[in-house]
């Protein structure tokens, strides 16, 4: 028997153990499993999503979810991302923000790109509202993809416009108009309109829409639009269409105020709705006679309202990117969105869902919202967003408390911007 030098031997050796590892491969790869980690808040109600990972960890056994939660606020979500984010750290693959926070992530380097592991992008992303799309796109890069939406509405007293035989207004005058006539014959303190003036996110989507709604834009508000968008919530404080406190309205207060039954007109979000139809701690006054409608508009201007909702990103430090990928198009997919619709009253992103059967027969008035979060804009898409945020809702409040003219307000507020959004 011829011998083998051990030098043949060793290398003889080495090719049978390699040969065998190959013949091993797609049995190894079909045993690693990926784990991916979800970063969401508890107000995004996570229970909702969890039964979605399950049913994606079901359709794809090598890959398993597991949810991180952090934060009661939108603010120390992202405070909390900031410290994660800022050091690298690969622990997240995934993480769900804010609207207003894809520009920030992606000149920051936090979000990863998402164009090169979508196939057809510009195809697939007509299916959903523009406005979700917008404010996830970064200099032509889209950053993230929308979990849900959201958007502001008015919602009214259906069962005092009736009274009244008035109809639901669709100009700010013909509002006016109309809460003047009620709120007198109800006497009481029933308030004409309710909106957000207190230094909050509200009072910037609030400026906003009364901005566009005269036709005006972000980028020239020491306008007549702007004196006129702006001068309107002014006027509302100073003729009691709205309530002296104004200034210190916030989101929340606004929709307890229109739940006890204070409120004929009020400017808010989805999530009103359902604590005003009894889902809710706090007793409603209002069940059964709510409406909801478009924002009105001045003159023969189009109606826009902000877009709100959240986004799914996907961490640039991640080391399971395609994976990721894969679970956020499962998310924002048809099955997905009309399920958290239907379960979780949340709005759904696809256009296509606001007619059909099952969504509309668990939130009948989504059909009406369709109107409003098809038309809806993204706030300013730019990574310093947080400093255009607190220049608009200080001068805002500002000028409705009356520690500022509207001219001063205007005038402070665009030489804030004006470096901004170059």
């Amino acid at each position: 028997m011829k011998k083998i030098a051990p030098r043949k031997a060793v290398l003889l050796g080495s090719l049978l153990i390699t040969s065998g590892l190959l013949a091993a491969g797609p049995a190894l790869a079909q045993s690693k499993v990926t784990t991916l980690t979800v970063f969401m808040g508890s107000q995004q109600r996570p229970e909702i999503f969890q039964p979605l990972f399950d049913k994606f960890t079901k359709q794809n056994p090598n890959i398993k979810v597991k949810i991180e939660q952090g934060g009661a606020t939108s603010e120390a979500q992202n405070q909390y991302l900031t410290t994660v984010l800022a050091a690298r750290d690969p622990s997240l693959d995934i993480f769900l923000i804010d609207v207003v926070r894809p520009a920030t992530f992606a000149a920051a380097g936090w979000a990863e790109p998402l164009d090169s592991y979508i196939p057809s992008k510009e195809q697939y992303v007509r299916a959903f509202l523009p406005g979700t799309i917008q404010s996830a796109t970064v200099n032509g890069k889209l950053y993230a993809l929308p979990a849900f939406t959201d958007a502001q509405f008015l919602y009214y007293r259906r069962d005092l416009l009736a009274k009244y035989n008035a109809r639901v207004p669709t100009t700010w005058d013909e509002l006016t108009q109309t809460a003047a006539k009620i709120t007198k014959a109800e006497g009481g303190n029933l308030q004409g309109l309710n909106f957000q003036g207190a230094p909050i996110e509200g009072a910037v989507c609030n400026f906003l829409e009364l901005l566009w709604s005269a036709g005006g834009n972000v980028n020239e508000v020491d306008s007549a639009q702007g004196q006129q968008g702006l001068g309107f919530l002014v006027n509302a404080v100073k003729t009691k269409l709205s309530p002296a406190s104004s200034a210190e309205m916030k989101t929340d207060d606004s929709r307890q105020q229109f739940q006890a039954g204070n409120v004929l007109f009020g400017m808010n979000w989805s999530y009103a709705w359902a604590h005003f139809q009894g889902k809710s701690p706090d007793p409603t006054k209002v069940k059964g006679n709510v409406g909801v409608a478009k924002l009105p508009v001045f003159a023969k201007n189009s109606s826009s309202t902000c877009v709100g909702g959240w986004q799914w990103g996907v961490s640039s430090f991640g080391r399971n990117k395609a994976a990721s990928v894969k679970l956020l198009q499962f998310m924002v997919s048809a099955d997905a969105q009309r399920e958290i619709a239907v379960k979780g009253a949340y709005l759904p992103v696809r256009r296509a869902l606001y007619n059909d059967a099952s969504v509309v027969e668990a939130n009948p008035h989504f059909k009406t919202l369709f109107a409003a979060v098809s038309s809806a804009r993204s706030r300013p898409v730019t990574p310093a967003y947080p400093r255009v945020s607190e220049i608009i809702r200080s001068n805002v409040s500002a000028a409705v408390s009356g520690n500022k003219t509207v001219d001063a307000a205007l005038k402070d507020m665009q030489q804030g911007l004006s470096p901004l959004l170059k």
